[in-house]
């Protein structure tokens, strides 16, 4: 082969070359514009403002799913039209909750290096205020019904509860002294009557009383999981009942609504959501065959809500609290969902 044929040859493969470069660069910008695009179907979204305060009427504020511009910020709908128009915030957060004026978002921070993670306090007008660093990958988030503490979970190994090959630490922040309890292993656990200790204690899915001093959450130790009833002013915590993940302590307190490992059940799906009543710990069974991973949220006495997978990643739905009717969708795109007013 010539000089002339081999230089020739060289300047095709080159401008092949680049070709190629050229149209995967132009693909992967498609794809990234596609995401920033609503999806076709999807809510519409537009910029305003979401205030926390308890007045304002009754609304749902909730992590928005839908690709797009606003995807994964706090957004807002009245109660009344939950498949409307959505009011976005600009605030992200890949765990939310609220009450009492005062709302906990737990964010991730992208580096150079990888993604970090924090715990945001937010006032009623989602300004943020006290921040703090987490150990892991956010899992659940609540704040007391008056607001006054806050709580939230991240899985420090692992990142699913579907197995037994994880473990969480769950934070307590009292945001009106900033006294903050890094983990509720830290409290005393009485376990059956008796004072218990063991390595493999994990807490997760706290849910406050009114009274501002006690909560309940879902212990694991020994292989099993258990409800247990929490004291801040005692730093303690109290086994009640057994297979109990998750908790959710009705407004009226008188019912924890949680997700319970039934027999039979895939591995990787193997829940079902329970009503208990804390005054006989008599189980409800709800009508839900589909497997739920969340922690419910009521939005009155008799409903709650929940999310499953969804075209957009998760999808809402509602259902009686007491055993009856059915499931029924409660809006498309959306993560843990807050009612207000």
């Amino acid at each position: 082969m010539t000089l002339r044929l081999k230089v020739l040859v060289l300047l095709v493969a080159v401008v092949l070359l680049g070709g190629v470069a050229t149209a995967s660069l132009l693909h992967a910008s498609d794809r990234a514009a596609e995401k920033d695009r609503p999806q076709a179907g999807g809510p519409a979204v537009t910029d305003g403002l979401i205030s926390l305060s308890p007045g304002g009427g009754r609304r749902i504020v909730f992590r928005n799913m839908a690709w797009g511009p606003h995807r994964d910020e706090l957004v807002s709908v009245p109660a009344a039209a939950p498949g409307g128009g959505r009011t976005a915030s600009g605030v992200k957060c890949l765990r939310f909750h609220a009450a009492g004026g005062t709302g906990i978002c737990l964010q991730a921070r992208h580096g150079a290096v990888g993604d970090t993670y924090r715990a945001v306090v937010l006032d009623a007008g989602l300004k943020e205020g006290a921040h703090y660093p987490l150990p892991g990958i956010p899992s659940r988030a609540r704040v007391s019904p008056s607001g006054r503490f806050a709580a939230w979970t991240v899985f420090v190994g692992g990142d699913s509860y579907a197995g037994t090959n994880f473990s969480t630490r769950t934070a307590v922040l009292d945001t009106r002294t900033g006294r903050l309890t890094s983990s509720l292993e830290e409290f005393e656990v009485v376990k059956d009557g008796r004072i218990h200790h063991a390595a493999d204690t994990n807490f997760w899915g706290v849910t406050f009383s009114r009274d501002d001093r006690h909560f309940y959450a879902t212990m694991a130790t020994g292989g099993a999981t258990y409800l247990v009833r929490g004291d801040l002013v005692a730093r303690s915590v109290t086994t009640l009942h057994r297979n109990v993940e998750c908790p959710s302590l009705s407004p009226d307190e008188t019912r924890i609504v949680y997700k319970k490992r039934v027999a039979g059940a895939p591995a990787d799906a193997p829940w079902r959501p329970y009503a208990l009543d804390l005054r006989t710990l008599r189980e409800t069974a709800l009508a839900e065959r589909r497997s739920v991973d969340d922690q419910a949220v009521w939005l009155d006495d008799r409903t709650v809500a929940y999310s499953l997978p969804g075209d957009f990643g998760a999808d809402l739905y509602t259902l009686p609290a007491d055993g009856t009717g059915a499931p029924r969708r409660l809006m498309t795109a959306g993560l843990a969902p807050v009612p207000l007013g």
